[in-house]
């Protein structure tokens, strides 16, 4: 799992940084983002506050951290795991139509094979 830590509370940051030590990454790179202020944009986003709408509630352990980071990862895995499943059923459906295809391609060779020789044993 990596996490990237975005707050403006420099002791927050700071604090984020020693309890993720080993799982710290780059916004580009990481798979969830811890921040202090509400931020909708295309990364998955944790919010830290002392508010009720928080994700993560003001003041938290290191293990309840990590227990809200490992529901949250296991849950984009399952999202993730629901997109590949529907990648795959798809890619199997176009596989299952050009063996199909090719199927039908043999047994029209093999209908017009026996076409022609019925016709030239007539005519002999």
């Amino acid at each position: 799992m990596k996490v990237a830590v975005q707050c403006e509370s420099a002791l927050l940051q700071r604090s984020l940084e020693l309890f993720l030590n080993g799982h710290l990454s780059s916004l580009k790179q990481c798979d969830v983002v811890l921040r202090d202020r509400k931020v909708m944009d295309s990364h998955h986003t944790l919010y830290i506050s002392d508010k009720d709408d928080a994700d993560i509630k003001k003041p938290f352990s290191r293990s309840q951290l990590f227990l809200v980071l490992e529901s949250f990862y296991n849950k984009l895995e399952d999202i993730e795991s629901v997109h590949v499943y529907d990648e795959e059923v798809n890619s199997s459906h176009e596989k299952d139509f050009i063996l199909l295809e090719a199927k039908i391609d043999q047994l029209t060779q093999e209908y017009k094979r026996n076409l022609l020789d019925t016709i030239k044993a007539f005519y002999e």
